[in-house]
């Protein structure tokens, strides 16, 4: 599986491509998911369908029917380990910022080949660009990611894994592709995504297993912590070794969770030692 495969849709209806004057392609006017599958199952679907909700109502977007994008990701899954990526746009629009009254969404579904896996904690390095502060976007996962590809340009040396980001205020956020936990005086914390970020998918399953609080993090919390990893929805669980000079070594606590997760989600068996 060296390329992906998509399927598009407007409403109900399978297209050839995707319809021009697509608002999704022309503003970022939609939300995405990105859903691990394993042997073609998406344990994480409700997760996802939930979260995509959320986002839609606070977008004023109208979803597909979910029987139909499951069954249709299903299909395209064909039994694959993969990963799914589901793009919801709010449908054809003339020019100009203004959201028609009455569209009809387009969708699209892409199989995706499996990242490879780390075979070490990762390496991490601080990003100069800032999210901005928007509580109106906050927690979803809309189609404007230019302030992630902007991070993720500020370096290509192969043994940097990810970059954390802070916002605009200085607050420590996520990583580009992940959020981010920290271990200090016992007590596991993430970075609460009420003006930035995203609600990640494992994110929300890691908060009830550790369990853990979320709470506003300066970047000193995250150089002095006893421990960091970083989770998303597609890798799992990913224990940090280095963060420009600060160190750790591997935490009994975050094996244990990646173990914990491997048992709840095969997908991510293979990634436990």
């Amino acid at each position: 599986m060296s390329a992906p495969q998509v399927r598009y849709f407007a409403g109900d209806q399978p297209l050839p491509a995707l319809p021009d004057h697509d608002r999704g392609l022309a503003y970022g006017d939609g939300l995405f998911e990105t859903v691990r599958a394993h042997r073609g199952e998406m344990r994480w679907w409700p997760a996802h369908w939930q979260r995509l909700q959320r986002g839609a109502a606070m977008l004023g977007l109208v979803l597909p029917e979910e029987r139909q994008a499951f069954a249709e990701a299903t299909r395209l899954l064909a039994g694959a380990d993969a990963v799914l990526k589901l793009i919801v746009t709010r449908g054809s629009g003339g020019r100009g910022y203004g959201p028609p009254s009455a569209v009809i969404p387009h969708w699209v579904l892409a199989r995706h080949p499996l990242p490879p896996a780390y075979d070490t904690g990762l390496s991490l390095r601080w990003c100069d660009t800032r999210l901005a502060v928007q509580p109106a976007l906050a927690g979803i996962k809309h189609c404007n990611r230019l302030e992630q590809v902007l991070a993720r340009a500020e370096w290509d040396d192969p043994a940097i894994h990810d970059g954390l980001l802070c916002s605009s205020e200085g607050d420590v956020v996520s990583a580009t592709a992940a959020n981010v936990f920290i271990l200090r005086q016992g007590q596991w914390t993430t970075p609460a995504v009420d003006r930035c970020g995203i609600a990640g998918v494992c994110r929300a399953w890691a908060l009830e297993a550790l369990p853990a609080r979320e709470a506003r993090l300066a970047v000193t919390d995250v150089e002095a912590a006893d421990a960091v990893f970083l989770c998303n929805a597609v890798r799992g669980i990913l224990p940090v070794a280095r963060l420009g000079a600060r160190t750790w070594q591997p935490h009994p606590q975050v094996v244990a969770l990646q173990h914990r997760l491997a048992a709840e989600h095969p997908a991510f068996a293979t990634e436990v030692s």
